[in-house]
């Protein structure tokens, strides 16, 4: 049975099965600081360097601290999304005393009302601006239209006036 610990990276993020010492690794995780320790011990009588890697390991990972031993941390953010759905749930429920219910009611009904009427002036801004830009626009072809017309009756060209694609 496998479980992914916030320490050991589940197995697809290196290409299928992870090597011999990210198993250790899980596997240690699993069981917690006190095999941490034990394995540290065991390293320390069979050969010191690795002794002394495992605590480096340990100290530089921070595994040291309980909420990394045990798989605590991956417990701890499942209750914490389990939590923030339960306080949602029941804000949505009556508090049992009635005025502050009803108060609650017309605080969320009045929000929504005004959430509706800010959306509602935005759209309005929004089509204002358009509106404004394309009158601009239209008002930019009516004068080069106008100035295409009063060359083509004088048949001089306009020095200050704009040419056609220029503004």
């Amino acid at each position: 049975m496998t479980s992914f610990t916030p320490s050991a990276a589940p197995p697809a993020a290196y290409g299928g099965r992870p090597n011999i010492l990210r198993r250790a690794e899980a596997w240690l995780d699993r069981k917690g600081r006190m095999a941490w320790i034990a394995a540290m011990v065991l390293g320390f009588i069979v050969f010191w360097p690795v002794g002394l890697f495992l605590v480096g390991y340990i100290t530089f990972t921070n595994r040291w601290s309980s909420n990394k031993m045990f798989g605590c941390s991956a417990r701890r953010a499942s209750h914490d999304r389990t939590d923030t759905a339960y306080h949602a749930y029941r804000a949505a429920q009556p508090s049992g005393n009635v005025a502050f219910d009803s108060y609650k009611a017309e605080m969320l009904r009045r929000l929504e009302d005004e959430q509706t009427a800010f959306e509602a002036f935005l759209q309005r801004l929004r089509e204002a601006k358009d509106k404004s830009e394309f009158d601009a626009f239209m008002a930019d072809r009516a004068k080069e239209a106008r100035i295409r017309d009063s060359e083509g009756e004088s048949g001089t060209v306009n020095p200050t006036a704009p040419r056609s694609g220029e503004y």
